[in-house]
């Protein structure tokens, strides 16, 4: 496949990131809202989304392994896309087990659905000759357009259709899926099995960024799944958290083309501090400024915090994975960060929320968006110690020496 056709798949990638983002914007920031329409409160809502995500876990190395071993990229697309859409509707239940099971059935093929689509992205830009952040400020671009049209949306019309607008976009997700070339790239497997998981498991550096990468996405879904609810019980209007999602969202466009730079000038490892800072001072603003204005206005951090941590994060994970497990990686790091952080983040972000309210919530965010800091500085002194020592790692297995 030349340079000319990769650019050309390249645009179709960049189109389906355009249209997947507008579903996440539809969906992502107001399901909380029609939930607590329907009688759930924030410790309901907390528990269906962290089992769903804990089922989408599971499957996400299984996920990633097929999508390896058998080249079903755009199947597995298609599917991610297509099956939640037709489920949304069933969020209009009153009764807690049909939510339950539609967001189970949805998380076993979306959750999957981002680190196979990125391993597909980071593949598709480098034969290109560009970088991923210039597919993924699509997805950016396409969730500040879904998240400020739905703002409009729920000012104007109830909540209890909002499945019609997400069914729409999700079943032309799927056919903007179908258009994607498959992968022409032919890998040998090295490894049977799952055991490809096991390079992973055993580098430190690897494990120590996950580590800083949970904590941080953890605390992510006290605006991914809650800022809606906690904004609206501020007084805040929901156009204006149709614009606080769009400046957030927005904010990440130039954030992840001056990602790229920042990893090419200060490496991985700082890029990754410098959105740890970001989470940090954002969510410390969150907390103790209880004004409607300043929480719209700080999300501007967003691409800071957001758009660094997650362009340097599936770099990282290109980086140290083997060219036969590029998905194997992106689909561990989806597990741990896109997966039991969001679990975990939903469960304690929901309890904290009832028991203490964004204060509390926001503020225990700050502290572990610190937390996570510390885990990059030590990333960053790891990748500072390893240059010292001038080792030349093995062809094929890039970053994996402890």
């Amino acid at each position: 496949m030349s340079v000319r056709a990769f650019s050309q798949t390249l645009y179709k990638v960049r189109g389906y990131y355009l249209v997947n983002g507008i579903t996440g914007g539809i969906f992502g920031p107001y399901l909380s809202v029609l939930l607590v329409h329907n009688g759930f409160t924030s410790t309901n809502i907390g528990i269906v989304i962290a089992f769903a995500t804990l089922i989408g876990i599971i499957a996400q190395p299984l996920w990633g392994y097929i999508v390896d071993r058998f080249q079903i990229t755009r199947t597995a697309l298609l599917l991610g896309a297509l099956i939640p859409a037709v489920l949304a509707i069933f969020y209009n239940s009153t009764l807690f087990w049909i939510v339950l099971i539609v967001a189970v059935s949805s998380a076993l093929f979306s959750v999957p659905q981002t680190p196979i689509a990125d391993a597909y992205a980071v593949g598709t830009a480098r034969a290109a000759g560009t970088s991923y952040s210039t597919v993924r400020i699509f997805g950016s671009l396409g969730y500040a357009t879904g998240a400020y049209l739905t703002g409009l949306f729920l000012a104007r019309f109830t909540v209890s259709i909002l499945w019609l607008p997400r069914t729409i976009i999700g079943v032309a997700t799927a056919f903007v899926a179908l258009t994607l070339p498959r992968p022409t790239t032919s890998i040998q497997l090295k490894r049977p099995g799952l055991s490809g998981i096991h390079p992973f498991l055993t580098n430190r550096r690897f494990l120590l960024f996950l580590l800083g990468g949970f904590l941080l996405s953890a605390t992510l879904t006290a605006y991914d799944t809650y800022f809606a609810l906690a904004f609206h019980d501020m007084g805040g209007p929901f156009d204006w958290t149709g614009i606080a999602f769009m400046i957030a969202s927005l904010s990440n466009i130039p954030s992840m083309l001056i990602a790229s730079r920042l990893i090419a000038k200060l490496g991985r490892e700082k890029t990754l501090l410098i959105a740890a800072i970001a989470y940090c001072a954002r969510f410390a603003v969150m907390a103790w400024i209880k004004m409607p204005i300043v929480d719209v206005v700080i999300q501007v951090l967003h691409g800071a915090s957001f758009g660094f941590f997650y362009i340097a994060a599936v770099d990282y994970v290109a980086y140290l994975s083997p060219p036969d497990l590029q998905a194997t990686g992106q689909s561990i790091f989806g597990m741990v960060c896109g997966g039991i952080a969001v679990m975990v983040g939903n469960l304690a972000n929901g309890w904290l929320l009832h028991t203490g309210g964004p204060t509390l919530m926001y503020g225990v965010s700050s502290v572990a968006s610190a937390l996570a800091g510390l885990c990059f500085i030590l990333l960053v002194y790891l990748a500072h110690r390893s240059e010292q020592q001038v080792i030349q790692p093995a062809n094929g297995t890039e970053g994996l020496s402890n």
